[in-house]
């Protein structure tokens, strides 16, 4: 079942121009001279139930945009978006109480107000039943803990405190799709670890489909199995992490440590090997040669004790990918 349809998602901004000087700046205002700027460039995809996407890119990728109209905050210049079996543009209410959001750099809580306070608006927002909000209570005490600070002024929140208080708020209604949009940014290393938790439980667990944005590749690595990327307001890759560094064709590495000095011999279809006494290391290409058939040419050097292997890291998979990506629209010319 997919949670989520996007067909030909299209949105444009009109830029006036604007001409230097503060008379330049008034004629601006009568001349309706201007540009129009694709923020997001014909995508299409959808997401299943369950699922945890990470949706990846630069800054003015047209990530944000995307997100804003999946929620029906933007209307879309072209193209179709299904939230539920529903149009987030004309079934807003629909929609928003089947989705979650949480934005690591704003909060939906009430900056003045206890946390507890904060979730009694939203329960009326909801018109939550006392029975459903005292379970909600419960259950995210449990796995959040925000027991312990629900008497606590959200201004006096610790930014982990903060996170795990909206995490809990984008939740209260228990929807099925939950939108987070730099979820661990700023947060030290245990917080980031608490929150990645609570995603993996959530999302294995009660089947929440998540569609994740960040620049933490970790969170991408611990969270999500599938990655959408884009950049230039176009899908430039669509699949599993493996696929992002097949993609790419960074190599793979194998460590050797072997019992005594091992007994070189040539090795085809690899990049390089550099061995230093006891200790080889190779990189290659999977695609080239595979890890037991790359193993089973080690082994005729020697005595193995110990095998380390190491994938590429996802960031320079990322740097690599973006690099490589020019901007495919031409410039559009004045308009009036």
């Amino acid at each position: 079942m997919s949670m989520i349809e996007v067909q030909d998602l299209t949105k444009e901004f009109k830029v006036y121009r604007t001409k230097p000087g503060a008379l330049g700046s008034l004629l601006s205002l009568f001349s309706g001279e201007h540009r129009r700027i694709r923020a997001v460039d014909g995508i299409s995809f959808s997401v299943k139930k369950g699922e945890c996407i990470g949706f990846i890119g630069p800054n003015g990728a047209g990530k944000s945009t995307t997100i804003k109209m999946l929620s029906g905050i933007l209307h879309p210049s072209r193209g179709r978006v299904s939230v539920m079996g529903a149009s987030p543009q004309h079934r807003r209410k629909y929609v928003a109480q089947n989705l979650g959001i949480v934005f690591g750099q704003r909060t939906q809580l009430w900056w003045d107000l206890p946390l507890r306070d904060s979730y009694e608006i939203l329960r009326k927002m909801y018109r939550l039943e006392e029975k459903a909000y005292h379970r909600f209570l419960h259950r995210y005490h449990d796995l959040l803990s925000i027991g312990d600070f629900l008497e606590t002024p959200v201004r006096k929140l610790s930014l982990g405190q903060r996170m795990r208080a909206d995490l809990a708020a984008a939740l209260i209604h228990d929807p099925p799709i939950l939108f987070l949009d730099e979820p661990t940014i700023g947060l030290d290393v245990m917080a980031k670890e608490s929150i990645r938790s609570f995603l993996r439980e959530i999302n294995r667990e009660e089947k929440k489909t998540i569609l994740l944005t960040t620049h933490d590749m970790d969170d991408i690595e611990r969270l999500a199995a599938r990655v959408v990327m884009i950049n230039h307001g176009r899908i430039i890759l669509d699949g599993c992490l493996e696929t992002l560094r097949e993609r790419i064709g960074l190599p793979s590495m194998i460590e050797v440590h072997y019992r005594e000095v091992p007994r070189l011999a040539r090795l085809d279809r690899v990049e390089r090997v550099k061995a230093e006494g006891k200790n080889v290391t190779v990189h290659y290409d999977r695609n080239r040669i595979s890890p037991p058939a790359l193993l089973a040419e080690l082994n005729r050097w020697g005595e193995p004790v110990d095998i380390r292997t190491k994938e590429p890291e996802i960031e320079e998979v990322i740097r690599r990918l973006y690099g490589e990506q020019a901007d495919p629209r031409s410039k559009t010319a004045p308009a009036r």
